[in-house]
C-alpha cells in the first residue's frame, strides 16, 4: 500500500511535523510506503492519484484549521484529485476531542462528503509519548484492510472491457479493476464497458 500524508503547519520543526514524522515511521514499520507533502493552496495535486491512501492533517489556529490545507480543498484542485480515494483525517489542538469533533473536523469533512473516511483523530500534545500514534496506525490499517476484504461490485464486465483490463501490465491490473468498479458504483453503471472505461479515463484526465 502507498500512503501520502498531506499536511499544513505554520511552524517548521514543531509539534505537527514531529507527529507526522512519527506517524510515517509507524506506518512504514507496518510495511506501508509513505511520503509526505506540505500543502500549498495553489499546488497541483495530481500526484495523489498514485496513492492508495491519503492522510490529511493540520493544526488548528484560533478555531480554524490551518489555511493552506483548507485552501487546497476549497480553492485548489486537491478535492478533484481525491475522488474515489480512501481518506484519514487528523488534527492537532489543545481542545477536547468532543469539542474538536464538533467545531474543527467538520471544516475538512464538508469538502470530503464523497470520500470514504476511514478514521479521524484529534492528537493532543502528549501524542508523541502516549501511544496515540500507534493506535491511529492500527485503526487505520484495520479499516483499510476491511474495505478491501468486504468490497464487492455489482457491476458486470463485458468481454471487450475484460480484454482491455487484461491487456494492461499485470502489476497495475488490480488497481485498474478497483478504480473501474469504484467509478461504475459511483456513477450508477451496472455494466462495465469499454465506453465507460473511456469516459472514466477522460474524467480522470480532466477532459
Amino acid at each position: 500500500m502507498k500512503a501520502v500524508i498531506l499536511y499544513d503547519s505554520k511552524s517548521s520543526g514543531g509539534f505537527t511535523e514531529a507527529l507526522i514524522d512519527a506517524l510515517g515511521l509507524s506506518l512504514a514499520e507496518e510495511g506501508v510506503y509513505v511520503e509526505k507533502a506540505k500543502c500549498r493552496a495553489n499546488a497541483d495535486y495530481r500526484f495523489v492519484q498514485e496513492f492508495d491512501l491519503v492522510i490529511l492533517g493540520a493544526p488548528v489556529y484560533y478555531f480554524v484549521v490551518a489555511s493552506q490545507l483548507l485552501g487546497s480543498l476549497i480553492h485548489g484542485n486537491l478535492r478533484q484529485h481525491l475522488k474515489r480515494k480512501k481518506i484519514a483525517l487528523f488534527l492537532t489542538c489543545g481542545s477536547s476531542e468532543a469539542m474538536a469533533a464538533v467545531l474543527y473536523l467538520p471544516q475538512l469533512k464538508m469538502h470530503l462528503i464523497r470520500n470514504k473516511i476511514l478514521v479521524e483523530k484529534i492528537f493532543a500534545s502528549s501524542a508523541l509519548t502516549d501511544g496515540a500514534i500507534d493506535d491511529f496506525t492500527e485503526d487505520l490499517l484495520y479499516e483499510y484492510q476491511k474495505t478491501i476484504k468486504t468490497r464487492t461490485s455489482s457491476s458486470q464486465w463485458t468481454d471487450e472491457a475484460l480484454d482491455r483490463l487484461h491487456s494492461a501490465p499485470t502489476f497495475i491490473q488490480g488497481k485498474f479493476k478497483i478504480m473501474a468498479e469504484e467509478y461504475a458504483e459511483e456513477w450508477g453503471y451496472k455494466e462495465i464497458t469499454t465506453e465507460m472505461l473511456d469516459e472514466a479515463r477522460a474524467k480522470l484526465e480532466g477532459r
